[in-house]
Protein backbone atom coordinates (compact mmCIF):
# COMPACT_ATOMS: atom_id res chain seq x y z
CA UNK A 1 0.00 0.00 0.00
CA UNK A 2 2.82 2.45 0.95
CA UNK A 3 4.51 1.84 -2.47
CA UNK A 4 1.01 2.29 -4.45
CA UNK A 5 0.44 5.52 -2.33
CA UNK A 6 4.22 7.09 -3.14
CA UNK A 7 3.53 5.98 -6.67
CA UNK A 8 0.13 8.00 -6.66
CA UNK A 9 1.58 10.92 -4.56
CA UNK A 10 4.71 11.26 -6.91
CA UNK A 11 2.19 11.42 -9.97
CA UNK A 12 0.14 14.07 -8.55
CA UNK A 13 3.14 16.42 -7.47
CA UNK A 14 6.14 16.09 -9.59
CA UNK A 15 6.92 18.48 -11.96
CA UNK A 16 4.87 18.54 -15.42
CA UNK A 17 2.66 16.16 -14.11
CA UNK A 18 0.55 17.55 -11.56
CA UNK A 19 -1.58 20.69 -11.93
CA UNK A 20 0.56 23.68 -11.71
CA UNK A 21 3.41 21.20 -10.34
CA UNK A 22 6.33 22.25 -12.23
CA UNK A 23 5.67 26.38 -10.92
CA UNK A 24 8.57 25.57 -8.13
CA UNK A 25 10.81 24.90 -10.52
CA UNK A 26 9.44 27.68 -12.94
CA UNK A 27 9.47 30.38 -10.24
CA UNK A 28 13.08 29.74 -8.96
CA UNK A 29 14.59 30.12 -12.20
CA UNK A 30 12.37 33.08 -12.94
CA UNK A 31 14.04 34.79 -10.09
CA UNK A 32 17.54 33.69 -11.32
CA UNK A 33 16.96 35.48 -14.53
CA UNK A 34 15.66 38.85 -13.59
CA UNK A 35 18.06 39.38 -10.88
CA UNK A 36 21.12 40.18 -13.25
CA UNK A 37 18.17 42.20 -14.84
CA UNK A 38 17.28 44.60 -11.55
CA UNK A 39 21.84 44.72 -10.40
CA UNK A 40 23.31 45.03 -13.46
CA UNK A 41 25.78 42.55 -14.98
CA UNK A 42 28.54 43.08 -12.72
CA UNK A 43 30.36 39.38 -12.36
CA UNK A 44 31.54 40.17 -8.85
CA UNK A 45 28.19 42.00 -7.59
CA UNK A 46 26.59 38.78 -9.07
CA UNK A 47 28.85 36.40 -7.35
CA UNK A 48 28.44 38.09 -4.07
CA UNK A 49 24.75 38.27 -3.58
CA UNK A 50 23.54 35.68 -6.28
CA UNK A 51 23.99 33.24 -3.52
CA UNK A 52 21.51 34.88 -1.15
CA UNK A 53 19.09 35.40 -4.13
CA UNK A 54 18.76 31.61 -5.08
CA UNK A 55 17.74 30.96 -1.19
CA UNK A 56 15.92 33.30 -1.09
CA UNK A 57 13.92 32.05 -4.05
CA UNK A 58 14.21 28.31 -2.75
CA UNK A 59 12.21 29.50 0.25
CA UNK A 60 9.53 31.16 -2.17
CA UNK A 61 9.38 28.85 -4.47
CA UNK A 62 8.85 26.15 -1.45
CA UNK A 63 5.22 28.48 -0.60
CA UNK A 64 4.07 28.11 -4.01
CA UNK A 65 2.72 23.99 -3.88
CA UNK A 66 1.24 24.20 -0.04
CA UNK A 67 -2.31 25.25 -0.72
CA UNK A 68 -2.65 21.92 -3.11
CA UNK A 69 -0.35 19.52 -0.72
CA UNK A 70 -2.97 18.04 1.75
CA UNK A 71 -6.22 20.12 1.41
CA UNK A 72 -7.51 18.57 -1.84
CA UNK A 73 -7.12 15.19 -0.54
CA UNK A 74 -8.44 16.07 2.61
CA UNK A 75 -11.78 17.32 0.98
CA UNK A 76 -12.10 14.26 -1.56
CA UNK A 77 -11.91 12.18 2.12
CA UNK A 78 -8.59 10.22 0.90
CA UNK A 79 -6.92 10.33 3.79
CA UNK A 80 -10.17 8.71 5.32
CA UNK A 81 -10.24 6.28 3.14
CA UNK A 82 -6.35 5.27 3.83
CA UNK A 83 -7.60 5.34 7.55
CA UNK A 84 -10.39 2.58 6.92
CA UNK A 85 -7.43 0.85 5.24
CA UNK A 86 -5.43 0.30 8.45
CA UNK A 87 -3.03 2.74 7.62
CA UNK A 88 -1.84 5.55 10.30
CA UNK A 89 -1.84 9.36 10.04
CA UNK A 90 1.80 9.14 10.43
CA UNK A 91 3.10 7.02 7.69
CA UNK A 92 0.29 8.93 5.10
CA UNK A 93 2.40 12.30 5.71
CA UNK A 94 5.64 9.94 5.82
CA UNK A 95 5.06 9.06 2.35
CA UNK A 96 3.23 12.35 1.32
CA UNK A 97 6.49 13.99 2.91
CA UNK A 98 8.76 11.78 0.81
CA UNK A 99 6.89 12.58 -2.79
CA UNK A 100 6.60 16.37 -1.54
CA UNK A 101 10.15 16.31 -1.44
CA UNK A 102 11.11 14.17 -4.55
CA UNK A 103 9.14 16.33 -6.73
CA UNK A 104 10.27 19.78 -5.27
CA UNK A 105 14.25 18.95 -3.91
CA UNK A 106 15.88 17.33 -6.99
CA UNK A 107 14.21 19.59 -9.59
CA UNK A 108 15.05 22.53 -7.68
CA UNK A 109 18.95 21.02 -7.19
CA UNK A 110 19.02 20.68 -11.40
CA UNK A 111 17.90 23.86 -11.87
CA UNK A 112 20.40 25.94 -9.67
CA UNK A 113 22.74 24.71 -12.76
CA UNK A 114 21.15 27.34 -15.08
CA UNK A 115 20.42 29.40 -12.04
CA UNK A 116 23.97 29.75 -11.17
CA UNK A 117 25.47 30.06 -14.43
CA UNK A 118 23.30 33.29 -14.63
CA UNK A 119 24.27 34.63 -11.36
CA UNK A 120 27.83 34.02 -12.00
CA UNK A 121 28.46 31.25 -8.82
CA UNK A 122 31.14 28.56 -10.05
CA UNK A 123 33.57 26.42 -7.93
CA UNK A 124 33.99 25.84 -4.36
CA UNK A 125 31.04 28.17 -3.84
CA UNK A 126 28.97 26.08 -6.29
CA UNK A 127 29.21 23.15 -4.72
CA UNK A 128 28.71 24.38 -1.39
CA UNK A 129 25.26 26.07 -2.81
CA UNK A 130 24.27 22.45 -3.88
CA UNK A 131 25.04 20.60 -0.74
CA UNK A 132 23.25 23.14 0.52
CA UNK A 133 20.38 22.89 -1.27
CA UNK A 134 20.92 18.88 -1.07
CA UNK A 135 20.95 19.41 3.01
CA UNK A 136 18.11 22.37 3.19
CA UNK A 137 15.28 21.16 1.01
CA UNK A 138 14.26 18.16 3.02
CA UNK A 139 13.75 20.84 5.72
CA UNK A 140 12.33 23.28 3.89
CA UNK A 141 9.66 20.50 2.63
CA UNK A 142 9.30 18.93 6.05
CA UNK A 143 8.17 22.64 7.02
CA UNK A 144 5.26 23.46 4.17
CA UNK A 145 4.30 19.77 4.85
CA UNK A 146 3.19 20.65 8.58
CA UNK A 147 1.76 24.00 8.22
CA UNK A 148 -0.32 22.43 5.16
CA UNK A 149 -1.56 19.96 7.13
CA UNK A 150 -2.30 22.76 9.95
CA UNK A 151 -3.91 25.45 7.96
CA UNK A 152 -5.82 23.03 5.32
CA UNK A 153 -9.26 23.24 7.14
CA UNK A 154 -9.01 27.05 7.48
CA UNK A 155 -10.98 29.15 5.04
CA UNK A 156 -7.67 31.63 4.58
CA UNK A 157 -5.30 28.32 5.01
CA UNK A 158 -3.50 28.93 1.05
CA UNK A 159 -2.59 32.66 2.94
CA UNK A 160 -1.60 31.75 6.39
CA UNK A 161 0.75 29.15 4.85
CA UNK A 162 3.21 31.14 3.03
CA UNK A 163 2.95 33.88 6.45
CA UNK A 164 4.20 30.91 8.72
CA UNK A 165 6.92 29.20 6.33
CA UNK A 166 8.91 32.35 6.09
CA UNK A 167 9.63 32.97 9.30
CA UNK A 168 10.14 29.08 10.31
CA UNK A 169 12.32 28.13 7.16
CA UNK A 170 14.79 31.25 8.67
CA UNK A 171 17.35 29.13 10.23
CA UNK A 172 17.44 27.16 7.44
CA UNK A 173 17.88 30.12 5.21
CA UNK A 174 20.14 32.04 7.36
CA UNK A 175 22.83 29.40 7.81
CA UNK A 176 22.10 28.04 4.09
CA UNK A 177 23.24 31.05 2.74
CA UNK A 178 25.51 31.83 5.04
CA UNK A 179 27.84 28.72 4.34
CA UNK A 180 27.52 30.36 1.05
CA UNK A 181 28.87 33.71 2.01
CA UNK A 182 31.71 32.78 4.08
CA UNK A 183 32.23 29.21 2.04
CA UNK A 184 32.08 27.56 5.62
CA UNK A 185 30.97 23.71 5.45
CA UNK A 186 30.40 23.90 8.57
CA UNK A 187 26.90 25.92 8.50
CA UNK A 188 26.16 22.85 6.44
CA UNK A 189 26.12 21.00 9.37
CA UNK A 190 23.82 23.10 10.75
CA UNK A 191 21.60 22.98 7.50
CA UNK A 192 21.36 19.03 7.67
CA UNK A 193 20.66 18.70 11.50
CA UNK A 194 18.14 21.47 11.04
CA UNK A 195 16.54 19.27 8.26
CA UNK A 196 17.06 16.24 10.05
CA UNK A 197 14.95 17.26 13.02
CA UNK A 198 12.60 18.60 10.84
CA UNK A 199 12.01 15.52 8.83
CA UNK A 200 11.71 13.17 11.74
CA UNK A 201 9.12 15.76 13.57
CA UNK A 202 6.97 16.79 10.14
CA UNK A 203 4.97 12.77 9.95
CA UNK A 204 3.78 12.94 13.77
CA UNK A 205 2.87 17.27 13.59
CA UNK A 206 1.16 16.51 10.41
CA UNK A 207 -0.38 13.34 11.33
CA UNK A 208 -2.26 14.76 14.04
CA UNK A 209 -3.60 18.04 12.37
CA UNK A 210 -5.11 15.40 9.91
CA UNK A 211 -6.80 13.24 12.81
CA UNK A 212 -7.70 16.58 14.76
CA UNK A 213 -8.99 17.87 11.02
CA UNK A 214 -10.96 14.97 10.93
CA UNK A 215 -12.61 14.89 14.44
CA UNK A 216 -13.60 18.34 13.73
Amino acid sequence: MIVALLRRDLAQFFPFTGSGAALPVVFFVAVAMLFPFAVGPDANVLAKTGGGVVWIAALLAAILPLEKLVARDIDLGFFDQLKLRGMAEEAMMAVRLLAHWLSFGPPLVLAAFPAAALLRIEGEPFQILLLGLLAGTPGLAAIGLMIAALTASLRAGAALSGLLLIPLALPILIFGAGALARQDQTSLGFVAAISLALVALAPFAAGAAIRAAREN
